[in-house]
């Protein structure tokens, strides 16, 4: 850790607004499977073999929700609001499974700021290339707090 050191921080409360929105796609890829499979020791035979996701309603292998939500909650951490802020619930269910090396396209949306809790509402809706809604639900989320200065205010005149 770096103290002292100026992080660029998300937007604050103040500077939120309902109704702004932020649209992404991503890409399901063998690495990112490997990725989790190996951290999580996720071994669910529906998200690794081909013979048997044959053999289910699903029909070929699929991408595990939990990797949906990472991508939501990546761009919250990284953009909407950004760097500082924390999920502090999340409700997402997943009406159609995504497959392997499919591309997901994602609407974020902020649908309340409430100054006075402190936490805005985003809605998430994720679609399929086919238009198919593979993701959908609302996370309750703190924005970044203004940092507050580490040395006290007798040192600022030096």
């Amino acid at each position: 850790m770096l103290l002292g050191k100026k992080r660029k921080l998300g937007r604050l409360i103040e500077e939120i607004q309902p109704g702004e929105k932020l649209k992404f796609s991503e890409k399901v890829e063998d690495k990112d499977l490997l990725l989790y499979l190996g951290l999580s020791d996720d071994n669910n035979p529906l998200f690794i073999q081909h013979d048997y996701a044959s053999l289910t309603p699903y029909k070929k292998p699929i991408v595990p929700q939990i990797m949906l939500t990472g991508m939501v909650t990546g761009a919250i951490s990284k953009i909407l609001p950004g760097p500082g802020s924390c999920i502090l619930s999340q409700s997402l269910q997943f009406p159609k499974p995504v497959h392997h090396y499919e591309e997901v396209h994602m609407l974020l949306t902020v649908e309340e700021v409430s100054l006075e809790d402190r936490h805005i509402k985003i809605s998430v809706d994720g679609e399929n290339n086919s238009g198919d809604q593979v993701i959908v639900g609302e996370l309750i989320v703190s924005p970044p707090y203004p940092p507050k200065s580490i040395t006290s205010s007798t040192l600022e005149n030096f």
